[in-house]
């Protein structure tokens, strides 16, 4: 389950109160813009202050002045906030609704970091019980700060089935926003660390089979041997999964082959290098040491990525390019232990780019047949979700990949 935590929970009313003294200038004008005393509004500063430790204003007669700290929170705070703020329109929309009192007023009841967590947590595990076991809480203040969202939002977010509890169709339509302002919260420690001189935090990547081998672990070792501090945790999962999760900001970013340039427009990427695909045996396949017809191919034994995959397709176009129907794979994955497995332990062969193999290949376990794949180039690179702030630890990792993907 992903981790929602926020180290000491960052409290969403003290961040709303520090976004309105910086727009504001004075906390006596924010006080008045959030109709809350004076008073009410010094503490909401004071206490962010002590759970993050360090000053964020600095008190002149003329008015609040951010602090350089305080610079560096204000940007993930207003992006938690207007992550927030979009939910009633989504809602809105969703429910044909194109006029509303609710749409006038700031979403209060979002404003709580463990009410949203709750409800998030409750999206992956579908139990409440499982959830307040988590969290340390009662099932009955599950269900509360559940019934809190709801009333808030007007609508069921959560449906019981025979599955357990499902997220309905307004559920699903705010999750990502939720998970992203979560996730905001969840990089400023990081930040501030950051600034003063300080790399840490979890860097999270999603991680794709071509490029995992070598190219991701060498960036990592150098990350890591740097600092210390930080620590990285990859997601293997298939391309369709690790988009949405960076979507909603549970992934920093995805290293691997890239999609073409119309897969989405709130995706963005960066080449690093591109490279063609080759035909892979073990060293004594009969096919190893001889020219390689056309009839041999047609009559092998395939491992080959899943059908749906942009890899499957160039190598389909291939053969058929080349005369030769598209195969009809024995295996389909993209797991590379499994297809190093294969490959060792019999004649099938497999499609690939180089690096995905490539130790196989320097220690001499698998050969390239005498074949050339042609426009089966693939672009390997970054994948961003677009306009997203990466924490320091992720831009650093990110700065790495481009060094080794350079020096390679």
């Amino acid at each position: 389950m992903q981790d929602n935590s926020t180290h000491d929970l960052i409290n969403l009313m003290q961040i709303r109160a520090f976004s309105q003294v910086v727009a504001q200038g004075s906390v006596s004008r924010a006080a008045d813009e959030l109709f809350r005393t004076q008073s009410a509004i010094t503490r909401s500063i004071r206490d962010l202050e002590l759970t993050l430790a360090v000053p964020l204003f600095e008190r002149h007669a003329g008015g609040m002045m951010l602090t350089d700290f305080g610079k560096c929170v204000l940007p993930r705070a207003h992006r938690a906030i207007a992550e927030l703020h979009q939910i009633p329109q989504l809602l809105a929309k969703l429910l044909g609704k194109s006029s509303s009192s609710r749409l006038d007023t700031e979403p209060l009841y979002l404003f709580n970091v463990r009410r949203l967590q709750i409800f998030v947590m409750l999206c992956q595990a579908h139990h409440m019980q499982t959830v307040a076991t988590l969290l340390g809480l009662s099932q009955p203040a599950i269900s509360a700060a559940l019934k809190v969202l709801e009333n808030g939002a007007g609508v069921a977010l959560l449906e019981r089935t025979p599955h357990g509890m499902m997220p309905s169709l307004a559920g699903q339509e705010i999750e990502a926003n939720i998970r992203r302002a979560l996730n905001e919260l969840r990089h400023i420690p990081a930040d501030i660390a950051a600034r003063r001189g300080v790399l840490e935090g979890t860097v999270r990547v999603g991680a794709l089979p071509l490029g995992r081998t070598r190219l991701l672990p060498q960036a990592i070792v150098a990350l890591t041997s740097r600092y210390p501090g930080v620590k990285v945790v990859t997601n293997e999962s298939a391309f369709g999964a690790l988009a949405s999760e960076m979507r909603a900001g549970d992934i920093d970013f995805i290293f691997g082959a890239l999609r073409g340039s119309d897969y989405a427009a709130d995706v963005t990427s960066e080449t690093l290098f591109a490279e063609d695909m080759v035909i892979l045996a073990r060293h004594d396949h009969p096919l190893a040491q001889r020219k390689v017809e056309n009839q041999d191919l047609r009559s092998a034994r395939w491992v080959l990525p899943r059908s749906a995959t942009p890899a499957r397709r160039l190598l389909n176009n291939c053969f058929l390019a080349m005369g030769i129907p598209a195969p009809d794979p024995v295996v389909e994955t993209g797991d590379l232990a499994l297809l190093r497995g294969l490959l060792l332990n019999s004649d099938m062969l497999a499609a690939v780019s180089a690096h995905q193999l490539e130790y196989e290949m320097a220690s001499g376990q698998l050969v390239p047949l005498s074949v050339t794949l042609p426009d089966t180039g693939r672009a390997i690179g970054l994948t961003f979700r677009a306009g997203c702030l990466h924490s320091p630890a992720a831009e650093a990792l990110i700065g790495y990949l481009r060094e080794v993907a350079g020096a390679d």
